[in-house]
């Protein structure tokens, strides 16, 4: 019997494109650090097209060896609110993929932290596979009750490809302090 190899590549994934995609045109990735899953292949993406990548990781995750070691460079934080602050700090935009807890809650954060006027760039939900459309569901109910202002389903915007991430981030509308005005719903 002839020997055969088989060669097993890693699928170029979404999240992977994204980040050779965000490499190529020249943006520094700020993540949060990890090694497997989205944040790896993440950085693999970038790394892999010639990109800077920055993590971002709390020392627990260092101890239980989460972090990717070959990142251009990693800044170890004491805890996860501090790392979703320096995340925050500076970022021209915050990207959310398909995730869990971690991604719903940096998602959350940033989103209250632009109602308030505070975080004022884009925030880009990544649809692969229409994995957002439950939670814009959620969110219009959020907004059809009263919870937020109308105006807050402004503060997000949706690309469907990875293709269509920086071009959903250039067209996406200026929000300034002034928002705050809009951050409380009135009864009425």
């Amino acid at each position: 019997m002839p020997l055969r190899a088989i060669i097993a590549t890693r699928p170029i994934t979404p999240t992977r494109a994204l980040g050779a995609t965000l490499a190529r045109a020249g943006h520094t990735i700020v993540y949060g650090g990890g090694a497997v899953g989205s944040m790896g292949a993440l950085a693999d993406g970038a790394l892999a097209a010639g990109g800077e990548v920055i993590g971002v990781i709390p020392r627990f995750m260092i101890e239980l060896e989460w972090a990717h070691v070959n990142l251009s460079a990693l800044e170890l934080v004491d805890d996860m609110r501090e790392r979703k602050h320096r995340l925050l700090t500076g970022a021209d935009a915050v990207i959310a993929l398909p995730g869990g807890c971690g991604t719903l809650e940096e998602l959350f954060e940033a989103i209250t932290l632009k109602q308030l006027g505070i975080y004022l760039n884009p925030i880009v939900l990544l649809n692969t596979r229409g994995y957002w459309n439950p939670w814009l569901d959620f969110m219009r109910g959020v907004i059809a009750e009263r919870f937020m202002n109308p105006i807050h389903g402004s503060m997000w915007a949706v690309a469907e490809t990875v293709a269509d991430v920086l071009p959903t981030i250039a067209a996406t509308p200026a929000w300034d302090a002034s928002s705050r005005k809009h951050a409380v719903v009135r009864a009425g």
